[in-house]
């Protein structure tokens, strides 16, 4: 992690800063951090359409503009820029809301985004209680599927949209919550959100940063290699190939790479034991116990480092399976197939000198009375669209520890998602009201 020099010392917190502070409503952010957990929002199902609904309402009852949409999925796919997608989907859609005085051709003054969906439970056994839904607290936190990733964060983007609103602060410039569906299989909502105009001078997506302020994320490709190789029946097995053998060395191949690959980190990524994991998460092989398995898929995703570009990373895995291949008796003669399915993150990030990281990084000293870090996450998100397609300026910064995103021990600390909620919210006052 990379340290903030000192800039400039903070001033004091303004009087419609602390105006807005205590407006927080602090059990209502907690209770809506645990009715929205209680949605089960999927990527892709229909409780991500009624979660994003529920949102809109809540934010036409606070006043905002509200732009609710049916996203065109055809359309976005024929995108020459489409995210890619790995959920089957069948329907999606956009939501964002503006508040404040909009001069012809003003845009927002900060954006606050965060998605609505969540990945599945996997294993109900290895949830306590057998319920990821229930948004259960205890031990001062909330448990449950999407309390990290990244339903604390949505929960404090509409806590510091009902304090600024509920305050009376006078908003002189446009406040957006953008709130997306698909982030956590490529990103199409963003991509929607962005491609049908809505915009803004800086954005914070919320994602859990475990109190650093993130200013660069990795990017992440999701593959498919596709091994061939010659069925037999098991008690006769010599006569057959494995597929699932012949995998084998492209493995080791592929963890050599993932080596090589890691050997040099930015420093953005201290702390970070692997910021380019490469991945396989899904193998398919064989259709019958006692029979040699002809083929083996192997689905995976595959670090991209920063800066990187795509087709040069994608060329460095292809070359990397190549060589396992050409190495290798039987699959010099029937190589591996690899392709590039489901979500292609590029890396993103901002310049960790632009003004707006020294704003949220001022913002959260005076709230918490520390500075922050600054740093980078392993993992692809919304970012790379919102500074790349969209060209704004964007960063993290949100409540949660992301090692607990994706697991059954998924929690948010409350102190946490509040102490963010105020840092947000200084924020939110500097840009749009004083």
């Amino acid at each position: 992690m990379l340290s903030v020099p000192e800039r400039i010392d903070p001033s004091d917190l303004t009087d419609t800063q602390r105006r807005v502070l205590d407006t927080i409503d602090e059990q209502e952010t907690v209770q809506s951090l645990v009715d929205l957990i209680r949605t089960p929002s999927v990527t892709g199902t229909d409780a991500e359409s009624e979660l994003q609904h529920s949102i809109a309402r809540e934010l036409t009852e606070l006043g905002c503009e509200v732009d609710v949409w049916r996203i065109d999925l055809d359309a976005l796919a024929a995108d020459p820029d489409h995210p890619g997608t790995e959920a089957p989907r069948t329907e999606g859609w956009g939501v964002v809301g503006v508040v404040g005085p909009r001069q012809a051709g003003e845009i927002p003054a900060l954006v606050l985004q965060g998605h609505s969906d969540v990945v599945p439970t996997g294993d109900l056994d290895r949830w306590p209680h057998r319920d990821p839904w229930s948004g259960a607290i205890r031990g001062g936190a909330v448990h449950g599927r999407g309390a990290c990733d990244m339903k604390a964060g949505v929960a404090a983007n509409l806590a510091v949209l009902r304090a600024v609103v509920r305050s009376g602060a006078a908003l002189r410039r446009p406040l957006a919550l953008h709130h997306v569906i698909s982030e956590e299989d490529g990103g199409l909502g963003a991509f929607a959100t962005l491609r049908r105009g809505h915009t803004g001078e800086v954005a914070v997506i919320t994602e859990p940063t475990s109190g650093r302020v993130v200013v660069a994320n990795a990017g992440a490709l999701t593959f498919e290699i596709r091994v061939t190789g010659r069925a037999a029946h098991g008690s006769a097995r010599l006569s057959g190939v494995s597929a699932f053998e012949a995998f084998l060395p492209i493995h080791a191949v592929l963890r050599d790479l993932e080596r090589r690959r890691n050997a040099d980190p930015d420093p953005l990524f201290d702390g970070t034991a692997l910021p380019y994991a490469l991945s396989v998460g899904r193998i398919r092989s064989g259709d019958w116990s006692s029979s040699v398995p002809d083929l083996l898929v192997a689905e995976g995703r595959y670090g991209v480092r920063l800066g990187e570009d795509l087709a040069e990373a994608r060329r460095e895995l292809e070359a990397s399976v190549a060589y396992a291949c050409s190495v290798d008796p039987w699959l010099r003669d029937h190589p591996a197939e690899v392709s590039w399915t489901g979500g292609q993150f590029a890396p993103g990030g901002i310049d960790r000198e632009h003004a707006f990281v020294g704003e949220v990084v001022d913002a959260v000293h005076a709230v918490t009375g520390r500075r922050p870090d600054l740093g980078a996450a392993p993992y692809g998100s919304d970012l790379r669209l919102y500074a790349g397609v969209g060209g704004i300026p964007t960063l993290h910064y949100g409540p949660g520890d992301v090692r607990m995103a994706h697991a059954p021990r998924e929690q948010v600390d409350i102190a946490e998602l509040l102490e963010v909620t105020r840092a947000l919210a200084a924020l939110t006052v500097r840009r749009v009201c004083d």
